[in-house]
This record gives structure tokens, sequence and C-alpha cells, in this order.
């Protein structure tokens, strides 16, 4: 094996490995920042001895072998070491030395556990929304800081601030490496599960830049709430969002055309739709249903979403359907962004002019000013009705308002289609 593949083989170790290992790490210093530092260092000797020594049989337990011992050096070096401590590290370095002969047995058998803390102290609400989604990318995604700039569009240093800043604040106040319990449980398992969904949002429609979709950000996402599901199986609303997540993946090569332009959901070709994708997804709705109880936000999106896998063709989809799951979406979270999507669902279900007046009533809704999809919609509902005069002004609005470049274009043709309609 060259150098180059060496160096290969361990980026896609690394991108595999690295949140087990971090995770494995924190549980013996309790600091998610030092224990990626340490981390990183077990990276580093990979680089430096795997070209020359090859890759090991188990590259992973490798990596934790050496992560554990430098762990053992930074506990040995600290000045003001308190017998606890002083105590876990004689403790794991036994454990070390008894798994010498077995490198499979350098990953522990508690590690499910310990990504699961990980996950829970990455997503931590004392953390700012951006700074958990970067610090999760990094800690549990591999991702690199040059990554996560290049993903989300924003400078690398301000990136790279974010994560030290959250590495700073879980240190200095102290958050325990654990799983909360109780009502604090429930709290943080909805951040867990916003950063996982903005994530994969920002993955299947980019918020600006040139391109329409990322699906790398897709894929991270989807890996993350499959990991979380098996780490926390009875928890429906885990469930409903991987169910939403490999539905909505499975439309992702058929969303952009050769040109890497848009390709809305009613103009799909539906036979390039990922049918293991739906097939997981359906799996994982019906799993999230059989555990009981309320039915929550994402399994209620995942019904949504499951409406159109079942449709083999756009004509076939129950749009009454899918606007009594927004209606019912809709009280458990009263969001003027749901109610526009029940409209677009009740201009297919009852035709364009019902769609219009609800949209009209959200005309006035201060946090849609800047919406871009409002009178997208609008401009939609227009064109349906004949009354291609105004929705040619709606859909140049909204072309002003995006900040993606595909979608930008997409509006603009649009508008221009309806200015050589009309006449204009």
């Amino acid at each position: 094996m060259t150098a180059t593949e060496t160096h290969r083989t361990i980026n896609a170790v690394w991108r595999i490995e690295s949140a087990r290992i971090i995770a494995g790490i924190a549980r013996m210093v309790r600091d998610v920042g030092l224990a990626e530092d340490l981390a990183q260092d077990a990276l580093v000797a990979a680089l430096e001895q795997w070209p020359e020594s090859g890759v090991p049989d188990n590259p992973g337990a490798w990596l934790m072998a050496v992560a554990k011992r430098r762990a053992i050096d930074q506990l040995r070096r600290r000045t003001r070491l308190d017998r606890t401590e002083a105590k876990l590290a004689i403790e794991v370095e036994a454990q070390l030395e008894r798994a010498a002969p077995d490198p499979d047995s350098a990953l522990d058998d508690d590690i499910g556990d310990d990504m699961l803390r990980l996950m829970f102290t990455a997503c931590h609400p004392l953390l700012s929304t951006e700074a958990r989604v970067a610090l999760t990318l990094r800690l549990l995604g591999g991702l690199t800081t040059p990554e996560i700039a290049r993903a989300f569009l924003v400078p690398e240093p301000t990136i790279a601030q974010r994560i030290v800043r959250a590495k700073r604040t879980l240190a200095e106040a102290q958050v325990p490496f654990e799983v909360p319990r109780g009502s604090e449980r429930a709290d943080r398992l909805a951040s867990v599960l916003e950063v996982i969904y903005l994530i994969f949002n920002e993955g299947y429609t980019a918020t600006a830049g040139e391109e329409w979709t990322r699906p790398v950000l897709c894929e991270d996402a989807l890996r993350l709430g499959r990991i979380l599901a098996e780490l926390d199986p009875a928890e429906s609303e885990v469930h409903g969002l991987v169910a939403l997540m490999e539905i909505q993946a499975s439309r992702l090569h058929a969303r952009n055309g050769p040109g890497g332009e848009p390709i809305l959901l009613l103009d799909q070709n539906r036979a390039l739709w990922d049918q293991l994708l739906i097939h997981r997804g359906l799996a994982a709705l019906e799993q999230a249903h059989s555990l009981g109880g309320t039915v929550g936000p994402y399994a209620l999106q995942a019904a949504i979403a499951a409406c159109h896998a079942r449709a083999h063709e756009a004509p076939d989809t129950d749009w009454a359907q899918i606007a009594s799951l927004y209606g019912a979406l809709y009280q458990l979270i009263p969001s003027p962004v749901i109610e526009l999507n029940r409209a677009v669902a009740v201009g297919m279900a009852e035709g364009p002019a019902a769609g219009l007046e609800v949209v009209d009533g959200l005309a006035d809704e201060p946090s849609l000013k800047n919406y871009h999809h409002l009178p997208a919609v609008r401009g939609d509902l227009l064109v349906k009705l004949g009354r291609l005069e105004e929705a040619g002004p709606e859909f140049e609005r909204a072309a002003a308002l995006t900040r993606n470049a595909r979608e930008r274009e997409l509006l603009l043709e649009r508008m221009r289609a309806c200015s050589a309609e009309s006449g204009n």
C-alpha cells in the first residue's frame, strides 16, 4: 500500500471510529475538549507510524489503545491529582495491560453508552444552536473544521471559534459526561434531535451557495440518527426522526437535473427514488408508532413524507391526508411555516383558491416577512388560478429573498415564464 493509499485509509478509519474513540476517552478524562485532543494525538501517531508499519488488523482498537495511553499520561502529569483520579489512572492502565494481547478488547463493551453520553454533551442546550451543530459534526461526524465551514458556507475561523468556545463553555460549566434523567433527559433529547435534523436539512436543501443539495451532510445526519436509534431504542421520536430522514433522503438523486438544477417534488422521476431508503423509513415509522404514546412532531412529519413515498405517481398522492397531518402537526407546534405547508396541501386537495386563502391569512405574519417560500407558494397558487400577472412579481420577490443560487434561478425562470405567457 502506497503512502497516499495509507493516508486515505487513515482518513476513512478516522471518520468511522473517531466518535467512539472520543466518547471512550471522554469517560476517562470527563472533558470532551481534552478527549478530542487525545484522540487527535492518536490520529497523528497513526499518520506517522502506519505508512511504515502498515495498517493494523483492527485500526479502531489501535487508535483507542494509543488514545488511552495518552489519557493515562495526561492524568499522571496533573500536578494536583486527587486520589480518585489517581486510582482511575491505575485501574485504566491495568485494564489496558490486560487487554494488550487482544486488540479487539480495546474497544470497550460499554462504548454505546459512551456514544450516547457524547451526543447529549455535544448537544447541550447551554450551547447556541450554531455551536451545537459545529461541535456535533466535529466530535460525532468526524468532520474537520474546514469541512464544516465549507458545508455551511461560513468562514473557517468562525467555525473554529464556535468549536473552541463550545468546548470551553462545557468545561467551565462542568457539564457532567452523562446521559441525563427525567425531565432534563427529555429536554436534552429534543436538543439532540434538533441538531441532527438541522444538519440533515442543510444537506437536503442548502440555505445558501451554488449547490441545491449537499448529500454528504444528509449522510452524516442519517448516520447519527441511526446510531441514536440503536442506543436509545425506546424513544419513539428518535425512530420518527430516522424515518423522516430515510424517506426524505430517498429522493436526493431525483432532486437535481443533469446540470445540478433543482427539480421540485411533483416533477421528479420517482423511479429514481431509493426504494431501500423508503423501506427503511417506513419500518422506522412503524417502530415509532409501535412504542405507543403521543405521536411526536418528527413522526408526524415522517407520516407526511410516507404519503409521498407511497404514491407511485404524483397524482396518486393523498393530499387530503397530508393536509390533515399538517393540521395535527400545527396543534403540536403552532408555527406559521407549518401552516404554509398545510396551505400547499390544501391547495392540492381542495383547489388553489382554498390554498391561497390560507396563504393570504399569513401575509402579515412578522416571522415570514423575509421567508422566500411564502411568495413562492403564493406565486404557484396564482399560476394555477391563471393570475399570471400577479404571480410573476411573487416569484421575483421570492428570488430576491433566497440565498441559494440554484433556487434563485428556478424562481426567476418561473417569473420569466409568467411574463411570457401573460404577454408582459
